[in-house]
């Protein structure tokens, strides 16, 4: 198994638990090179993330929802599965409390665990000099406009079929997992994460009946930017990764040839997550 960590105190002194724990039970986990100069451990047991992606068969991420997408980007690709241990704000994705992990990460090394298939994204700009991707996502695929203080004009497609015309901030493209991030934040609606379905949802449209639309991913969104030749927007894939967009170039987001497998120890309950994190009514009595 394979570890990352955020680089901050709290999470850094999680790792050196986890470390500790796991070879005192008999298992010897290989580390991200950037915990390197934080765990006092021989140099062999450090790698790139891209080679721990391709020696390990389960990667244990201690951090916020940030840190487990930076590590899905890389996991995913590979089918790695992903256990999350939160030591973030909110962690919608992490779910294994930092001060009580032995008995959770027992049971999924034990076999009892559940594993969620996700839905990605994969982003292509095209434009007249040519075209830039794959870009994977886990939340959603953003277009924003540079100049923030003016909108943006631009033609959504579903496939071959046109769907409308838009002025806004932007349009935020989001998969289920995304749907409790930037889209909830912007009026879009929660996905159930086991759902094949992507949203769109404008950021602050100039029409109110411009609305937040599901649609199946099974057929790509064709977004083309319209606008002066002084336009200029920014696509960025959950906010880690940025491409240039100019009037008459296109984004194409569709579902991504491969998933994320998340873990989860047994008893794991999505609703009661929802619940936790944003606060809903209490459960039956």
């Amino acid at each position: 198994m394979g570890i990352i960590g955020k680089q901050d105190r709290n999470a850094l002194e999680t790792v050196a638990r986890l470390v500790d724990w796991l070879e005192s039970v008999g298992r010897v986990p290989l580390l991200d090179q950037r915990l390197s100069p934080h765990i006092d451990r021989p140099a062999e047991r450090f790698c790139p993330r891209d080679l721990l992606a391709a020696r390990c068969d389960l990667a244990l991420v201690v951090g916020g929802d940030g840190t487990l997408l930076a590590a899905a980007r890389v996991m995913a690709p590979r089918g790695v599965p992903i256990l999350g241990i939160n030591q973030g704000r909110l962690g919608f994705m992490v779910d294994v409390p930092p001060d009580a992990f032995e008995a959770p990460i027992s049971a999924v090394l034990s076999g009892q665990h559940i594993t969620e298939s996700r839905l990605l994204l994969s982003a292509r700009v095209i434009s007249a000099h040519g075209e830039v991707g794959p870009l994977l996502a886990i939340n959603d695929v953003v277009i924003r406009n540079q100049a923030s203080i003016r909108m943006l004009e631009f033609d959504t497609w579903l496939g071959e079929q046109f769907i409308s015309q838009h002025r806004a901030d932007g349009l935020i493209v989001s998969s289920p997992t995304g749907s409790t991030a930037y889209a909830l934040s912007s009026g879009g609606p929660v996905m159930h994460p086991s759902l094949e379905a992507i949203s769109l949802v404008p950021i602050c449209p100039h029409t109110l009946s411009d609305r937040p639309l599901v649609v199946a991913a099974d057929r790509p969104i064709k977004i083309r930017l319209g606008g002066g030749t002084g336009t200029l927007a920014t696509v960025t894939c959950d906010g880690q990764s940025h491409e240039a967009l100019r009037p008459g170039d296109e984004l194409i987001v569709e579902r991504a040839a491969f998933r994320m497998q998340l873990i989860h120890a047994a008893g794991y309950d999505y609703f009661n997550v929802l619940r936790n994190k944003l606060h809903w009514g209490r459960g039956p009595n």
